[in-house]
């Protein structure tokens, strides 16, 4: 069981979801992807986290991201927890759910931590993108919620970064400054990218506004 790493294209795979069978680097297609676990259906935390997803959903559209859900239960529990999380969430799920009941989608991307729970899924995410890359993933445990805003501002800064030789600080939001990246050296170079202008903090440290606002 190996997680996939930053830069690898991620393991492909077929799988049964709530929208049907998913061969999941056709289904991601030319868009951005997360691809999120949960422990198991009917869980509290779980059901607090996909009802913030599916109210979410048209920023992730917005930002050409398709989002994908899993545990290891079933269908049917898939589909009664749905009627769960729009009774208490005010929202019906928009997006698939994988059921990997066969652990097969938990072990290509190792979302099962045995000294956590040898059965169920961690809170993996992973953030995927238009060329099937991972581009960043991170692990909670079942105990905390996740923070799907942060998903966000993490996809915006790498679509602005991949688009711009930028990098974004700390607490970045999109429109706020961001670092010219050390390896731009050439003045022409940078004035013709930059035509907002640059402070410099450091020469390794050069803050301009975001060039795509």
């Amino acid at each position: 069981m190996n997680t996939p790493l930053l830069g690898d294209v991620v393991p492909d795979f077929t799988q049964n979801s709530t929208e049907g069978p998913i061969h999941f680097h056709d289904w991601i297609g030319d868009s951005w992807c997360v691809l999120f676990s949960h422990p198991a259906d009917f869980t509290p935390v779980c059901t607090t986290e996909l009802g913030r997803v599916a109210k979410l959903k048209p920023e992730f559209d917005k930002r050409g991201v398709k989002v994908i859900g899993l545990s290891v239960d079933g269908l049917e529990n898939h589909g009664k927890w749905g009627d769960d999380i729009l009774e208490t969430q005010g929202t019906a799920v928009n997006f698939p759910m994988l059921a990997d009941v066969d652990h097969k989608v938990s072990d290509l991307y190792g979302m099962i931590h045995p000294r956590a729970n040898a059965k169920l899924t961690v809170r993996s995410v992973f953030v995927i993108d238009n060329n099937k890359v991972l581009r960043a993933s991170f692990t909670y445990p079942p105990s905390t919620g996740r923070n799907f805003d942060e998903i966000l501002r993490l996809i915006d800064s790498l679509q602005l970064t991949d688009n711009y030789k930028v990098a974004t600080p700390v607490d970045w939001r999109d429109g706020d400054d961001v670092i010219i990246v050390p390896s731009l050296t050439d003045p022409d170079e940078i004035a013709k990218r930059f035509p907002k202008g640059y402070k410099t903090l450091k020469p390794y440290l050069r803050v301009t506004p975001q060039p795509n606002k």
